[in-house]
């Protein structure tokens, strides 16, 4: 935080440097454009650049001048700072509302790293979720016609003209189709396939220019992220690969639906998937009016994931609550959770996979030395602790204690948040050196623990045991595969068995302790309230 203590002469060099990148930016911006005969300049615009460069310069600014005159450290530097965050949050959200698309898909990526970003922005750029631009009815049309060849009325019996929901990239519309089923049509943005790799070349210039300005915050993983993964998400057949790819991967979970992809009427711009209905899997009303167990979806949930990141290796890396619905399976009325929006997937190599394991083991059985070590093999360094916290979303003490042995208090969650604005610098040089791979790993994590908060079911007990069986069968399968010996074999099977076999005398134990305890409450709660004679 040394940029804060800096003098006037010194600031005024910065405020110099910014103006220069500045002019830069739209330089290199309005070059790029005007050479480059596959990009329309009329889809960016002198407005749409200018917007993005003034509101850079802006929240630059304001860091540069605002706290240069508080002692740092103080109680007045901490709450300057905190409004600080909070007005270029909001500076950073009108802007990705108002330049739509990319904007909106990376402002929503940030809102859903709660526990590494500040409160500040993570709260007030979640309403992205919620506030994604919609597409006309003429442009729904007009894409339609394009990739499918027919005009809407030639597919389609019905066709809603209110969209079940706008995300930032594409909309999805019920319809009904000229044999009778009933189906969910995603139909991309029309001008986001060609504005979306100016918008990331526009943001590369900028980070490259805070980073000039700030030189501790590192945020060009975040471009690298989006340039990577936007390309794969605008691929609607890509998409629907990933669905059929994870229902067949996870068909042996019963409580898990995946909606059917119609293959005849898909494009990359438009798909046709089966209709499902259900409550959002953060809406614990809904649950209680259809008498859904929270706990039980929770538990579900955290089996579904383990099972993708552990044992397979191919992760559903944006599982908001818009994305992940809730419902009584029609004939049978079991809970089941439908997975939606498959355009962004992890794939982890097996050598981040099986460290990823062994990290994971380490945290639920508390070995230090072996976390230290995976930490390290994950790209941590030094920052190892941090690189722990940021993964399990809980203090160092806990961390060290024993993330299963207590859930986590609101004092605790306070103290992560708090964090979370005092090592920003420490946080963002950490993501950066971190394999790439993490990066959509944190985010998922970050997302599943808010629908476990909104839920009430943050880190059980079981939910860590229940990770701890993933990785017992994912290591003894790797060992498996690596040799040739069936004695060896025989040897990693037994000890999988024993190993898993203890982790199901140890929940057994918590449940027994768990039953022992509310008999005890209700005794004393008897004893204390005798009925009324």
């Amino acid at each position: 935080m040394s940029w804060q203590k800096q003098g006037s002469g010194d600031m005024a060099r910065r405020a110099l440097r910014l103006a220069s990148w500045t002019s830069m930016a739209l330089a290199a911006s309005g070059f790029y454009l005007y050479s480059n005969k596959y990009l329309d300049p009329n889809d960016f615009g002198a407005v749409r650049v200018g917007r993005a460069v003034a509101t850079t310069a802006v929240i630059s600014y304001d860091y540069l001048t605002s706290l240069r005159s508080v002692p740092y450290g103080s109680e007045e530097y901490l709450q300057l700072r905190s409004k600080v965050h909070l007005r270029s949050a909001r500076r950073l959200c009108e802007l990705c509302c108002a330049n739509r698309g990319t904007f909106i898909k990376v402002g929503q990526h940030l809102g859903a790293l709660d526990y590494l970003l500040p409160e500040e922005y993570t709260s007030t750029l979640k309403v992205l979720h919620s506030q994604a631009p919609q597409s006309s009815m003429q442009d729904v049309r007009q894409v339609i016609r394009e990739d499918l060849g027919k005009e809407i009325h030639d597919l389609f019996v019905s066709f809603d003209d209110t969209p079940l929901g706008a995300a930032s990239l594409a909309q999805v519309h019920k319809a009904v189709l000229r044999d009778g089923r009933t189906v969910a049509v995603k139909v991309q943005h029309p001008k986001v396939q060609a504005q979306s790799s100016k918008d990331i070349l526009l943001m590369e210039v900028l980070v490259l220019a805070v980073k000039q300005l700030f030189p501790e915050f590192e945020f060009m993983w975040l471009v690298d992220e989006a340039k990577k993964n936007l390309p794969l998400e605008l691929d609607f057949l890509n998409e629907g690969r990933n669905a059929e790819k994870v229902a067949q991967m996870l068909k042996h979970f019963d409580f898990l639906k995946v909606p059917r992809i119609y293959w005849d009427l898909s494009t990359k711009r438009v798909l046709l998937m089966e209709f499902v209905d259900g409550g959002q899997v953060n809406d614990r009303d809904y649950m209680e009016r259809n008498k859904i167990d929270v706990n039980e979806i929770s538990r579900n949930l955290g089996k579904m994931y383990s099972e993708m990141i552990f044992v397979n290796g191919f992760v559903h890396c944006d599982p908001h609550p818009g994305n992940v619905l809730v419902r009584k399976r029609p004939g049978t009325g079991e809970a089941e959770i439908i997975l939606l929006d498959h355009g962004l997937y992890q794939v982890l190599t097996e050598e981040f996979r099986l460290d990823y394991c062994h990290l994971w083991q380490s945290l639920i059985w508390t070995d230090m030395k072996r976390v230290k070590k995976y930490s390290q093999r994950l790209g941590a360094g030094d920052l190892y602790p941090l690189f722990a916290c940021m993964l399990t979303a809980r203090s160092w003490d806990a961390v060290n204690r024993g993330i299963g042995q207590a859930p986590v208090t609101a004092t605790e969650d306070s103290e992560i948040r708090n964090n979370a604005a005092n090592y920003l610098p420490q946080i963002s040089q950490l993501l950066s050196h971190v394999p790439r791979q993490m990066l959509l790993i944190f985010k998922t994590n970050d997302l599943l623990r808010g629908i476990e908060a909104a839920l009430g079911t943050r880190a059980s007990a079981s939910s860590f045991l229940n990770m701890s069986r993933c990785c017992i069968r994912a290591l003894a399968a790797h060992k498996k595969r690596n040799t040739c010996s069936f004695f060896r074999r025989t040897q990693i099977s037994f000890s999988e068995t024993l190993s898993l076999w203890q982790i199901n005398l140890h929940e057994l134990v918590l449940r027994v302790k768990g039953l022992r305890l509310a008999s005890w409450v209700l005794a004393l709660l008897c004893w204390l309230l005798p009925a009324p004679h």
